[in-house]
């Protein structure tokens, strides 16, 4: 599996303790420890990057495709290995690959990069990780039992949930990952909000909801990274991150099976609501793999206001 038991033991007693303490079953621990591994070797080939940047090697073009390319094989090659996925689904792969011999039990969605043309401007960045018991093609209500992310910033992190509350791991020095925080649990109402989209090219609704948000002094926090702009949400214990409908882009930018149903689950286990303003993201049926749905995703409040300003001006 790219690292043996002995490995395992060592590499994870803090993530391994938790996961069985939280009664998360054996071969899904396994696998999530995997994936664990991977954003280590995902890190290295980032921070290789940037060395080609310190040397004034430009990183976009060919040099940024090549880091999306990397970090989809590093994953998909790992996984592989791990015996216990039959199938892998990327935002880089235009088809669902077979990785597995038929037999695995999990299906895994993964953005292998988010936000990797933030790398030259030594912002965070991510890997979004879904992981599913049934075809991918359903209501992540039916088919997801876990979900991650990895944050590659000044920390490396890792917050996952396996449907027993969110929580969050720290790597250290020594390359363990180790418990942070615990049963995260966001807040009733926040006071941050993360928007995408120009606002020119918003809805009625939308645009008096960000009004709304400002007069009620709402502090605007936006990297253009829905990695680190979730995390922001999560770790501060509340507020909104939101990436709407557009005049033209009605079903908004962000893709379904990669981006939103996993952070609706990690989101959902801390208590919070994630919705395409209307309808959960939990609750929409997949139908393709580029199918994207416009989002509201945070503190319940805000989230839930969110909804009366849209249904209110549609």
């Amino acid at each position: 599996m790219g690292e043996g038991i002995s490995d395992y033991t060592k590499f994870c007693v803090d993530l391994r303790r938790q996961m069985w303490m939280a009664g998360v079953e054996e071969e899904l621990r396994r696998l999530i420890w995997q994936i664990a591994v991977t954003g280590k070797y995902i890190s290295a080939k980032i921070h290789e990057s940037n060395r080609k940047l310190a040397g004034f090697k430009n990183i976009y073009g060919e040099d940024q495709l090549s880091l999306d390319r990397s970090a989809d094989e590093i994953l998909k090659n790992q996984l592989q290995y791990s015996g216990f996925v039959r199938e892998y689904a990327s935002e880089e792969q235009d088809v669902v690959v077979l990785i597995g011999k038929g037999r695995e039990q999990y299906f895994v969605t993964a953005d292998p990069l988010d936000g990797s043309s933030l790398v030259d401007t030594n912002l965070a960045i991510g890997t979004i990780i879904g992981i599913h018991k049934e075809s991918i093609f359903a209501r992540g209500r039916d088919s997801m039992v876990a979900a991650l992310y990895i944050t590659y910033g000044p920390l490396i992190t890792m917050v996952y949930s396996a449907g027993k509350g969110t929580h969050e791991f720290v790597l250290n020095r020594e390359g363990e990952y180790v418990l942070s925080q615990e049963h995260i649990t966001l807040n009733e109402k926040g006071s941050i909000y993360s928007p995408g989209g120009l606002r020119k090219d918003c809805t009625e609704g939308h645009q008096k909801y960000l009004e709304y948000l400002e007069a009620e002094g709402y502090k605007l926090r936006y990297s253009g990274g829905f990695v680190p702009d979730i995390n922001q949400v999560l770790i501060k214990r509340g507020g909104i991150f939101t990436y709407p409908a557009l005049k033209k882009s009605p079903r908004g930018k962000l893709r379904l099976l990669f981006e939103l149903q996993p952070m609706a689950f990690i989101i959902e286990q801390a208590g919070g609501i994630a919705t395409d303003g209307a309808d959960a993201i939990l609750s929409l049926q997949v139908e393709d793999l580029e199918q994207r749905s416009p989002v509201y995703i945070g503190s319940r409040f805000e989230v839930e206001k969110a909804m009366s300003f849209l249904s209110a001006n549609p």
